[in-house]
């Protein structure tokens, strides 16, 4: 009898220390979660008044604290794109891929290796992310810009038209346009201006536009860039 007092008073001893130990976990986790959140809020600001500094401390620091993160990868990446620190951006994204391939972080990579010229490279993130979303116009824009400088044509026109069907607005007929002009393929390039001529976008219908990517790259895909659009941690 004696034994199973023993044995009954540990097991009692065992489950406290078991709910002390769960509640001290709860209350941890939910203090680093608020960290978090008060350190996502600073970056945002930071991002949005241009005060790099600021902002990337605070991404830093969340790194710090979770050091796989992909989204402050992907945002400090933004960060060093706009300061026109590509290598640094570049190494973000690539990071941010390996840990969590998204279409933002693939596309924003692209992006930066268009920019240093890397069309190569530039060419397989846009490959990779269209593999993961292909129903916007403009990484399919995107695409195309890099297969003309790797002189592709093929390529690129299918990219182009793939854009125009997705979304037959003045910009995507307008790149299409341009580019049969280049060329010299004037009954295609006047079949365009028709549209163009007849084309009326809805009121109130916006566009469809790309999460991410920088304001220094318009000529690269055409949506709306850094800033208002950046897909949130």
């Amino acid at each position: 009898m004696f034994e199973l007092a023993i044995v009954g008073f540990f097991g009692l001893l065992a489950l406290r220390n078991t709910k002390i130990h769960d509640d001290e976990f709860a209350t941890s986790s939910r203090k680093i979660g608020e960290r978090l959140g008060k350190l996502w809020d600073i970056a945002h600001q930071g991002m949005r008044e241009n005060r790099f500094l600021r902002a990337e401390k605070a991404l830093l620091t969340i790194l710090k604290i979770d050091e796989r993160n992909a989204a402050a990868y992907n945002r400090l990446g933004i960060l060093y794109a706009k300061q026109k620190e590509y290598r640094d951006a570049i190494d973000c994204f690539e990071i941010a891929s390996s840990i969590e391939a998204t279409p933002s972080s693939l596309h924003n990579l692209g992006l930066i290796y268009y920019e240093t010229e890397n069309y190569e490279k530039a060419a397989i993130a846009f490959e990779q992310a269209l593999k993961l979303e292909n129903n916007l116009a403009a990484r399919h824009v995107a695409y195309a810009k890099v297969q003309e400088k790797l002189g592709n044509e093929k390529l690129m026109f299918q990219s182009l038209e793939r854009a125009v069907e997705m979304e037959p607005n003045k910009e995507t007929l307008g790149l299409l346009q341009k580019a049969y002009q280049d060329r010299g393929m004037d009954a295609q390039a006047d079949m365009l201006e028709e549209k163009l001529k007849k084309l009326i976008v809805p009121n109130g219908k916006p566009h469809k536009k790309v999460e991410i990517d920088v304001q220094t790259y318009k000529c690269v895909a055409n949506c709306e860039l850094l800033g208002t659009g950046v897909a949130q941690p």
